[in-house]
């Protein structure tokens, strides 16, 4: 994988884009990237938190099984 040559292509690709959808697509795809890799970790009282959370939403009910959600995904692209 040549990292230089990929970025080249890309800067030669993108120099020919008129579509604004398709900037602005890319534009929040490297914006995204920037908010994912810059976030911090959260604390381990958060993790704990989050975990407490989601235990109590399993104990009341509020989970799909993996049968279900296969069914729900081969429902996908039918309505």
């Amino acid at each position: 994988m040549d990292i230089k040559a990929d970025l080249k292509w890309i800067q030669k690709e993108l120099k020919g884009v008129k579509d604004p959808t398709f900037i602005e697509a890319i534009k929040n795809m490297l914006q995204y990237r920037k908010k994912v890799y810059s976030e911090e970790r959260i604390s381990i009282e958060q993790y704990n938190k989050e975990l407490d959370e989601s235990i109590a939403d399993i104990e009341a009910g509020n989970f799909h099984t993996h049968e279900e959600v296969k069914t729900m995904i081969q429902q996908w692209g039918k309505g």
